[in-house]
């Protein structure tokens, strides 16, 4: 195959992983490798801001990708009733807060933390999908907030 027959990479979700995007799921980019210039590995729009009812579900499924979660960074000002740890498929997940703000949430297993941009429950689902596209870019450069600013998604503070 000489030069001009490649095809171009595509940076873009397929469409269908657009229309997939439902409140509760997550996308995932899991492969964080040094020359990557993202600064986000994934995105999650949770269905509420309860975190005992919407934690056990992602890492359910982180652990399904990743292995084992062995920690959980949040904002505690951003979540319901935040615990310091929770029992994911029989493993203590430990719970840490930190001023990181409602729109990412830090994931750590073993030496590696994943950084995920948290899309608000009741965004509206074009403006969530879009946000949770650009996330995932493996170029994405821009912040977890500007992202959520960008789309539409970011939260209005209540006058």
């Amino acid at each position: 195959m000489t030069g001009s027959d490649a095809q171009p990479v595509s940076r873009r979700l397929p469409s269908g992983v657009h229309k997939a995007v439902q409140p509760g799921c997550a996308l995932l980019r899991l492969e964080t490798t040094e020359s990557r210039e993202g600064v986000l590995d994934g995105a999650w729009w949770p269905r509420s801001r309860d975190i005992g009812a919407e934690l056990p579900a992602l890492l359910s499924a982180l652990t399904g990708h990743l292995g084992p979660v062995t920690r959980v960074g949040l904002d505690t000002t951003a979540w319901e009733g935040l615990p310091t740890r929770i029992v994911v498929d029989d493993r203590v997940v430990h719970i840490d807060s930190f001023p990181l703000g409602d729109d990412t949430v830090l994931i750590t297993r073993g030496d590696h933390i994943f950084s995920l941009l948290v899309v608000p429950p009741d965004t509206a689902p074009e403006a969530a999908r879009a946000a949770m596209a650009q996330a995932v870019r493996a170029d994405n450069v821009t912040q977890a907030n500007q992202i959520l600013i960008d789309t539409g998604s970011a939260q209005v503070p209540p006058e």
